[in-house]
């Protein structure tokens, strides 16, 4: 009788656990030593997130039967150099979003990544937009360019390897639909050793009008860009063409004036190209890429940048890493050698750390 009730209740247990959503606790821990050189002054350091920034996140799914599930996910940054939270007053500040999955794609609300950036990390770079070779040394990845908060993406399913995502982002001022909001996309192709994509990013920096605020119309700022890679197996190559225009289309990493003397403009009428590599060299991984910022504008603050980097895998979720990026500025230009997480703050940088995900 009491193994009778015992196996009814195991098995009403197992039942609901079933039904439950299954949630997954994942994360990187990521530190190294960082040597800036170049700018006002030179700074050696530890640094938090130099190949991907350090971070402990949740993301689950629900089947709601039919075809149909359910599913979120919540990102947190840290700085393991001390412990903090990489953004003061923030909870989840990287990724904040729930979502529908259906045989006809999937739908998320919150805050996410765009696709233009995506298109960066994930087929453009070979430095995956980190260490000191990172395509942030002359591409505009930053601020909203990169996550946007109060953003509905679509994302249709993967057909005969086409793919292609569609996000928009609400200004939230009122009396204005148009005034903060941001929208973009992506279109894809993927085949064997092939990746190709095109992504679109569109910015409207407007202050709507309110009590106590004055009005401010802004050019639109917009960003495309196309990126491949082939995988030809004993090397991967990389290639991508990015132009920006408009108000806040490129806005520079280090907007401090790491140079001194006259405070650079961030170029509103630009374009960047991106050559790269990456390739088993005994039993790690070789990266490097050289780009080129073209500056359109009166100033003509056009730049240089070339970047070389070693991953050596302890294990599969262990690697140590070492990476020296270098830029060479014209006419005043203010691009600085960055990583994952900081914008740097000079023209040369060297990188050497380890990085662990879980």
């Amino acid at each position: 009788m009491n193994k009778t009730i015992i196996a009814a209740l195991l098995a009403a247990g197992a039942g609901a656990a079933s039904a439950q959503t299954n949630v997954t606790i994942y994360g990187i821990v990521d530190a190294g030593l960082v040597r800036e050189s170049g700018g006002v002054a030179n700074y050696t350091k530890i640094t938090s997130g130099v190949g991907s920034a350090s971070r402990i996140g949740f993301r689950g799914t629900e089947d709601l039967g039919g075809g149909m599930s359910a599913l979120f996910t919540l990102e947190t940054g840290v700085k393991i150099d001390t412990g903090e939270v990489d953004t003061a007053g923030t909870i989840f500040n990287r990724q904040a979003f729930v979502g529908l999955k259906t045989n006809v794609g999937t739908v998320t609300l919150g805050r996410q990544y765009t696709p233009w950036h995506q298109a960066l990390a994930q087929v453009a770079d070979p430095f995956g937009t980190g260490y000191a070779g990172t395509s942030k040394n002359q591409f505009p990845d930053s601020g909203t360019n990169v996550r946007t908060s109060n953003t509905i993406i679509y994302s249709a399913p993967v057909t005969m390897g086409v793919s292609a995502d569609v996000a928009y982002s609400v200004g939230e001022q009122a009396g204005s639909s148009s005034a903060g909001r941001q929208f973009g996309g992506s279109i894809g192709y993927s085949n064997g050793p092939l990746n190709v994509r095109l992504a679109y990013n569109n910015k409207n920096s407007d202050v709507a009008a309110a009590p106590g605020v004055t009005a401010v119309n802004r050019d639109i700022g917009t960003n495309t860009l196309l990126a491949a890679n082939y995988d030809f197996k004993v090397v991967k190559a990389y290639i991508a063409y990015g132009v920006d225009k408009g108000f806040n289309s490129a806005p520079l990493g280090n907007a401090n004036n790491p140079f001194g003397g006259v405070k650079p403009t961030p170029s509103t009428d630009g374009n960047e190209i991106l050559l790269g590599l990456s390739a088993p060299v005994g039993t790690g991984t070789l990266l490097a890429s050289v780009m080129r910022k073209d500056d359109k504008t009166s100033f003509n603050q056009d730049s240089r940048a070339w970047g070389v980097g070693y991953l050596y895998p302890l294990s599969k979720r262990t690697n140590l890493y070492t990476a020296y990026g270098r830029i060479h500025n014209k006419n005043g230009a203010g691009y600085t050698v960055a990583n994952n997480t900081e914008a740097g703050t000079g023209d040369k940088a060297f990188n050497l750390g380890v990085r662990h995900t879980f």
